[in-house]
Formats: C-alpha cells, sequence, structure tokens
C-alpha cells in the first residue's frame, strides 16, 4: 500500500533522512522504532506531505505522490495523528471530530459508528472542548479524528507518549481492531518498546536518518537489535 524509496530528506544543510526504504501493507503494523533525533518523524512527515524529499520517492497505491499536498493525501486515504496530538482546544470534542470531514465527499460526512466503539468517552463527552480533557482523552480524540477520514493507511507519531496506562491498552486494542477488522495499514513510530513487541507485525530501527534494522517484532528481544535503542 505505501513504499517509500529510497528517500533523502534535508533542512537546509543537515540531512534527517539518509536512503530511507520500507513498506507498509495492508492488515498488517509496521513500527519504526529508534532514538531520539534519528528521523522518525521527518520520515512520517514525509510521508505524509508536511516536509518535500530531496530525492528518493514515496507512493501509495501505487501513485507517487512526491508533489502531492498534504490534503490530497488525505483524499486519497493517508491520515496523521501527530505527535503531541494537537487537537483544537477551544473546539468541542465533535467539532474536532467534524474536522476530518475536510476531505470527504458531502454523503461520507458523518463520524462512523466504530469510533466511538473504539473510544467510548468521546460519546460522553461530544459537548466539552477539547482543551479541557486529560492527555489520553485528547490522544483518543486525535486517533478518532483520524478515523473519521476512513483511512486506508493510518500513520501516528508516538501515541503513548505521556498517556497513563490504561489508555494504552485502549489504544492498542483499537489499533488491532483496525488491523483485523477493517485491513487498514498501520505505520507507527513509537519508542515503548512492550507496545511496538505486542502490536507490531514489521519493525524497522532508525539511527542516524538511516534504517539500520528490518524485521519481525520477535527481533526486539534480539541483543544486536536492542542495542540501538537504547540510550
Amino acid at each position: 500500500m505505501l513504499t517509500v524509496t529510497n528517500a533523502t530528506l534535508h533542512y537546509g544543510a543537515a540531512q534527517a533522512l539518509r536512503g530511507v526504504s520500507l513498506t507498509a501493507q495492508p492488515a498488517r503494523i509496521t513500527c519504526v522504532l529508534g532514538r531520539n533525533g534519528v528521523g522518525k518523524t521527518s520520515l512520517l512527515r514525509a510521508i505524509v506531505g508536511h516536509h518535500r524529499l530531496s530525492t528518493g520517492q514515496i507512493s501509495f497505491e501505487g501513485k507517487v505522490l512526491d508533489r502531492s499536498a498534504p490534503s490530497e493525501r488525505a483524499r486519497s486515504g493517508i491520515a496523521f495523528v501527530p505527535q503531541g496530538r494537537e487537537i483544537f482546544p477551544l473546539l468541542t470534542v465533535r467539532e474536532n471530530l467534524e474536522t476530518g470531514f475536510a476531505p470527504l465527499k458531502r454523503s461520507e460526512r458523518h463520524i462512523p459508528d466504530h469510533v466511538f466503539e473504539l473510544f467510548p468517552v468521546l460519546k460522553d463527552m461530544l459537548g466539552r472542548r477539547g482543551g479541557d480533557l486529560s492527555g489520553g482523552q485528547q490522544q483518543q480524540l486525535a486517533i478518532g479524528r483520524a478515523l473519521v477520514l476512513r483511512p486506508k493507511l493510518l500513520v501516528l507519531d508516538e501515541p503513548t507518549e505521556g498517556i497513563q496506562p490504561s489508555i494504552i491498552k485502549d489504544i492498542g486494542r483499537a489499533i488491532r481492531f483496525l488491523r483485523e477488522s477493517a485491513g487498514i495499514a498501520v505505520l507507527l513510530v513509537e519508542q515503548y518498546l512492550d507496545f511496538c513487541r505486542e502490536l507490531a507485525d514489521d519493525i524497522h530501527i532508525m539511527d542516524r536518518g538511516r534504517i539500520v534494522h528490518s524485521g519481525e517484532a520477535h527481533d526486539l528481544d534480539d541483543p544486536d537489535v536492542r542495542r540501538y535503542l537504547t540510550v
């Protein structure tokens, strides 16, 4: 579904990505791991169109995306949950969810039932302002907003950051549901190893802007692999 080929990306003279290649498949969870500052977020932002590659190629369902705007990528079925959630604090929960309507046809502009089935707290708080929710509830809202797009590919940047364990479990269950019941491809950047070990089908480990290991989730128990993840 998603293919990144030999991607390089620069911020001025600084190089964030160095020949990165990976794929994300339907009904599979692909996890990208690595220490802080190795290029994980830059990779995701390139995929969703927030940063343009210097060289290399990103394709989705066989279509090259290199010059596509973020809005075009959203319409094609790519949804992004950014690090830090980036919800609208002064809008209500309902209004935050409805911002996901923008790339949809008028006939599709309703909140899917499974958003509330996965995150029932959102249904109870539809009239509350986003900024009044706890961090964990805001993360559920950010994921729910992405699901309003009916994505084929869900891109998540550290969804467990600063979240209490009970909500981490809820998020994990939601991601499993999306893989198993909806067949969505999930691309996940994460530093919480246990979360990735439980969820991921495929892993890629980054170091200094490169992919230094690709394999299956059980590879995380290999000492030679874990050394890339220790500080």
